[in-house]
């Protein structure tokens, strides 16, 4: 489906792929953030798009000289992993509820954290540059140590997952931890500052920012990167355990060789080249997909998810939705639903059938394959996964 402009006045146009109106606040939202003086051609809406803080989940955001802290999120590099194994789904008959099992004792999900550093994370690159980062987070160290290779909780998660030609794929949902959230929340607080100081009238305080070529923005870009990479690793750590579990099961404890692996960020910025200018892009709950990107995007847990690559529409900044994107707040569907409907709708799928998960059932989400219909000039499907195993945070 093509992108329509959303009948607002602002200084920068909004384009939508979403095929539903907005609210209220959503449309004010999107308002807020197409004029600042700062924002480059136009704001792109991926279908999955709602409300968030600052700005919405789901809009791709090019800025020229300036970014935007509380835009890109407090879960820096949050994203996707997945690999695809060389195993058949025949060989997970009878070993689920095993598998589950063995993932939720080998990561951390929750607040939790490892008991044991492994030696990978402990000799990963990016401990060198721990001192350079802002001064509230120095005494996290530890803490940020004993958390890579861990999940979080919310909506990140773990998924053993089939696709149509019946190959095992392994995905997992997580991003920076309490470190990425704490260089978040520093920094957003440092921009809110600086624009109180300078009497900068926002709409919304929220997009307080920082301007390119001062000392705040130089530490918040390095800190952003640092995070992001973190996040990218992180993932990385859990997928090489989760790895292990599925091929001693499987595989008689065999390494194996995947034949597909992805890994992308869904909240981050980067530099990049667009319309002929370079800008910085945030993407707040969205995939990059220029030609040839591998992407994921994920159904709620008892729906489908999709591998894509991307097609590189110049108008979405060669993005696409980062999921099936929320139909109603947390705590609204704890209020909607029942342990019975949430037994229902995860029925065939092997998973904690706890209350506590019950913001996450799949009726809170929207439905994934409308989703994908208003993306089709976005991305094409390269394999669609249907999970049997799901570890929650």
């Amino acid at each position: 489906m093509p992108y329509e402009k959303l009948d607002i006045s602002t200084p920068t146009p909004v384009l939508s792929w979403a095929n539903h109106a907005l609210g209220d606040q959503e449309i004010k939202m999107a308002e807020n953030v197409a004029s600042l003086p700062f924002v480059f051609k136009h704001v792109a809406l991926m279908p999955d798009v709602h409300l968030g803080k600052g700005a919405l989940v789901g809009s791709v955001i090019a800025t020229k000289e300036a970014i935007i802290p509380a835009a890109v999120g407090v879960d820096i590099g949050c994203g996707m992993a997945a690999i695809k194994m060389p195993l058949k789904a025949n060989k997970l008959e009878g070993k689920l509820k095993q598998i589950r099992l063995d993932i939720e004792a080998a990561i951390p999900v929750g607040f939790a954290e490892n008991k044991e550093v492994e030696k990978a994370v402990t000799n990963w690159q990016g401990w060198q540059e721990f001192k350079e980062l802002h001064p509230g987070v120095q005494r996290q160290d530890n803490k940020a140590l004993k958390q890579l290779g861990s999940l979080g909780g919310g909506n990140h998660f773990i998924e053993v997952c089939v696709d149509t030609e019946n190959f095992v794929w392994l995905m997992l949902h997580s991003g920076s931890r309490g470190i990425g959230n704490l260089l978040a929340q520093n920094h957003i607080d440092t921009a809110k500052d600086l624009a109180k100081l300078a009497q900068i009238n926002l709409a919304d305080k929220d997009l307080a920012y920082f301007v390119a070529g001062t000392p705040q923005f130089a530490a918040y870009w390095h800190d952003l990167q640092w995070a992001q990479d973190y996040a990218r690793f992180n993932r990385d750590v859990m997928m090489n355990r989760f790895k292990k579990i599925v091929e001693k099961h499987l595989a008689g404890g065999k390494v194996t060789k995947p034949l597909l692996e992805v890994n992308c960020h869904h909240n981050y910025a980067e530099k990049e080249v667009h319309f002929g200018e370079e800008v910085y892009v945030t993407r707040k709950g969205a995939v990059r997909a220029d030609v040839e990107d591998y992407g994921i995007i994920p159904g709620s847990m008892g729906a489908k998810s999709f591998i894509v690559k991307g097609k590189g529409n110049v108008e979405s900044y060669c993005s696409c939705s980062h999921g099936a994107g929320r139909l109603m707040s947390r705590h609204k569907a704890k209020n909607v639903f029942t342990l019975d409907d949430f037994l229902r709708q995860t029925e065939g799928v092997e998973c904690r059938k706890e209350e506590q998960f019950l913001d996450e059932i799949p009726g809170a989400y929207k439905p994934i394959d409308e989703v994908m219909q208003q993306q089709s000039d976005l991305v094409e499907v390269v394999a669609t996964l249907k999970q049997v195993v799901c570890v929650k945070g």
